[in-house]
């Protein structure tokens, strides 16, 4: 850093990926599964596609989370969305060029994306 502008520009971006992780009832939560297994599979860079695409599209009350081992191990990278009053969504074998059609189709329009659901991959 050469100036106090790169340095407020800096402390901006990094506020915003953490309002991303802001917890609140009023949230919808996206969860990605980064236990070993998970990162073996690939979901750091599913979680980094989704905290980008909330992050561009500026969408708020969606969290952007990580947690430990989800249960699934030959099923993952997984990600959970929980939305309120609604029943929570496992999508499995997660890549980040799917992330984009689950923020806009589910985050965005409130329609799941089944084909890349646990009940789809059985």
């Amino acid at each position: 850093m050469k100036s106090l502008a790169e340095l407020a520009k800096l402390r901006e971006q990094m506020q915003s990926e953490v309002n991303l992780r802001h917890d609140s009832a009023s949230d919808t939560r996206v969860v990605v599964g980064m236990a070993t297994c998970g990162i073996a599979a690939g979901a750091r860079p599913v979680l980094s596609a989704f905290v980008e695409e909330v992050s561009r599209r500026q969408l708020k009350n969606i969290m952007v989370t990580q947690t430990g081992c989800i249960g699934m191990c030959a099923l993952e990278p997984i990600v959970e969305v929980t939305a309120p009053g609604q029943d929570k969504i496992t999508y499995v074998k997660m890549t980040p060029e799917k992330v984009s059609k689950i923020v806009s189709d589910h985050l965005v329009n409130g329609i799941p994306v089944t084909e890349y659901t646990v009940g789809a991959q059985q």
